[in-house]
């Protein structure tokens, strides 16, 4: 193997698979308060990409109810990012407020609010294709200004290709892994949160608002889902509404392996499983869908936990 090829396939692994580890942080966050996997993940997923397209193009396509309409400004990248994560931390309420909150206060079983999640899912999927359309949208080239697209190099006689857009999305996921870890263990409400996810009750007890901390969760979640929905867009292109649902089961993929709710092992899992995909070889690059699960299958053969998940602890 050239050092070319392996700092290629370095660099493309580890730009998708830190997209993979904020994607399914924000399903382990939601599983370590509620115990329960949150389906509509994969549609703030989606939600997320399409709103900051809306605020950095300005215009809502070509095809359903807001045909030819347009915003009367568009937003430089850093801005629509974010406000097109918010708006997904936003959605992410929504969802909570609809699949979780009245199920949970009627003391339901949490299978029914897995289904639940994953109604509103599709129907909030439904809704995005009703109002834009199923056409594939591209971010404009020069979404990033002035920056090349590329950066060309020569080692050893190969060509080493760098791309705008994986920079960005590597340095934006480090930066946002980083905050979040310094959110948690460092900020009087991130604390709040891991107290509410070891044991709401005891939480309760200690003057803690489980339900505030369990909606500013979903908030969490979904401007999370939003931020990678982005990065998967402006690198590959919005592919149609249903495009957040392969990602949603390869997040999925990314908590088991990693184990479920450990922050850590969602961060780990998602760089192994973007390394594997990277590593695979060209022919079979047709199998690169089935990459997460494979993995995820001789990992947990192994250790059912998951690379950092703790082993469950049964009273007798």
């Amino acid at each position: 193997m050239n050092i070319v090829y392996f700092l290629q396939n370095i660099l493309n692994g580890l730009s998708i698979g830190s997209v993979y580890a904020i994607f399914a942080l924000g399903y382990t966050l939601v599983f370590s308060i509620l115990g329960i996997i949150n389906f509509a993940h994969g549609a703030v997923f989606t939600l997320g990409a399409y709103c900051t397209y809306a605020l950095a193009v300005g215009d809502f396509g070509l095809n359903g109810l807001l045909a030819g309409m347009s915003l009367p400004f568009s937003l430089p990248f850093p801005v629509a990012l974010l406000g097109g994560s918010v708006m997904a931390g936003f959605v992410g309420v929504l969802v909570e407020r609809l699949a979780f909150r009245p199920l949970r206060a009627k003391g339901a079983d949490p299978l029914l609010a897995l289904v639940s999640s994953l109604g509103v899912a599709l129907i909030l999927v439904n809704c995005l294709q009703f109002l834009v359309g199923a056409e594939i949208y591209s971010f404009p080239s020069d979404i990033f200004g002035s920056l090349p697209m590329a950066m060309i190099f020569k080692m050893d006689g190969k060509i080493l290709a760098v791309r705008t857009v994986q920079l960005i999305i590597l340095g934006v996921s480090l930066a946002m892994l980083l905050v979040l870890a310094w959110f948690m263990n460092r900020t009087r409400m991130g604390k709040a949160l891991q107290a509410t996810a070891e044991n709401p009750e005891t939480a309760s007890l200690l003057g803690i608002n489980v339900d505030r901390y369990i909606l500013s969760t979903f908030f969490i979640s979904g401007a999370l889902g939003g931020l990678a929905g982005t990065l998967i867009g402006a690198s590959f292109g919005l592919a149609g509404p249903y495009f957040g649902v392969s990602y949603g089961l390869k997040g999925l993929a990314v908590i088991v392996l990693g184990g479920l709710g450990s922050i850590p092992g969602a961060v780990l899992g998602g760089l192994v499983i973007g390394l594997g995909e990277a590593f695979l070889p060209p022919d079979y690059s047709s199998m690169k869908e089935a990459v997460a699960f494979v993995m995820l299958f001789v990992i947990l053969l192994a250790r059912p936990q998951g690379l950092l998940g703790q082993k469950t602890i049964q009273k007798v």
